[in-house]
């Protein structure tokens, strides 16, 4: 690797992690009392499917350990917002699904992020996002298989 291509692959990826850790404090600090930014995303993902999934599909699909999604799994639980129940044909596994108490937490969490990002769209352009976004997934994508 050239030193140049050091220094920009540094670079990119210390403002991938700052504009990570800023957006999630500026969301944190608007989500409804109690609720952390992992239960809005399980709880968005969870109402976005409109099916049910297994914790380590769950898991999986946010790059987390089973352990880090039980844990987040068993608060959202206690609260009430979403519903785990055993496989009728393999009680070793659960299934988890939004509760309606989940759907209205949700709603109520987008309503309070939504204007920080579209305010934050707004003010970039969205042709600069639309730019951006496919240079993003293809890093996201080049990432994953590093992960597994």
């Amino acid at each position: 690797m050239t030193d140049e291509i050091g220094t920009l692959a540094i670079s990119l990826f210390s403002e991938i992690l700052t504009v990570d850790q800023l957006l999630r404090n500026s969301l944190a600090k608007v989500l409804p009392k109690g609720m952390e930014l992992s239960h809005f995303a399980v709880l968005n993902q969870l109402a976005n499917i409109g099916a049910e999934r297994t914790p380590a599909q769950l898991a999986k699909s946010f790059h987390v350990t089973r352990g880090a999604m039980t844990n987040t799994l068993a608060k959202l639980e206690m609260a009430g917002y979403i519903h785990i129940r055993p496989d009728w044909e393999d009680a070793r596994r659960k299934f988890v699904a939004i509760s309606p108490a989940g759907q209205q937490a949700r709603t109520t969490a987008l309503a309070s992020v939504s204007p920080i990002i579209s305010g934050l769209i707004g003010n970039i352009g969205s042709d600069k996002v639309k730019l951006v976004l496919p240079i993003l997934r293809e890093l996201r994508q080049r990432l994953e298989p590093l992960t597994e």
